[in-house]
């Protein structure tokens, strides 16, 4: 335990939440170009993702304690507090830049989270308006139990063909 294994984990952390944001504009691109056939492949990746954000997370918060042990902060400490309390400046600049990094990756998943759910609520009010306009006209059947189906709508036929 140490800074060492705390720096690896936010550098593998960052690269977990740049995968995020690569299969979020995966789904992106298949929402905008209305390839929803393919959408629930991208949302389980997505999924995957989270799952091992999750755990890197855990991992992270024992990082985190240890650290904050050696150098005299609480176990629960921010990265922001584990920073005011480094024991050198590299430390300092270290963690600060793992910080800003995964500050501008929380901001574009937002983003990019936001933009998704536009897509999914149009596609999705879309889906909606088709079908209400949808008209199906359920066949019933007369006492002789021939089925009454209604006279179909004019038809324009072409007498030329």
């Amino acid at each position: 335990m140490g800074a060492h294994e705390l720096s690896a984990l936010l550098w593998r952390e960052r690269e977990m939440l740049e995968l995020l944001m690569f299969k979020l504009e995966e789904e992106q691109l298949l929402l905008s170009a209305g390839r929803t056939r393919w959408l629930p492949f991208a949302t389980r990746e997505v999924e995957q993702v989270l799952g091992r954000l999750r755990q890197s997370a855990l991992e992270r918060s024992l990082e985190v304690a240890g650290v904050a042990a050696e150098w005299g902060t609480s176990e629960d400490a921010t990265l922001k507090e584990i920073i005011s309390h480094a024991p050198s400046a590299a430390w300092k600049e270290t963690f600060t830049s793992h910080l800003q990094a995964l500050n501008e990756l929380a901001s574009g998943i937002a983003a990019l989270r936001d933009s998704n759910l536009q897509f999914l609520r149009a596609a999705s009010r879309s889906t909606q308006e088709t079908l209400a306009h949808i008209v199906t006209d359920s066949g019933t059947y007369d006492a002789t139990g021939a089925a009454d189906i209604p006279s179909p709508r004019a038809r324009l036929l072409d007498n030329d063909a």
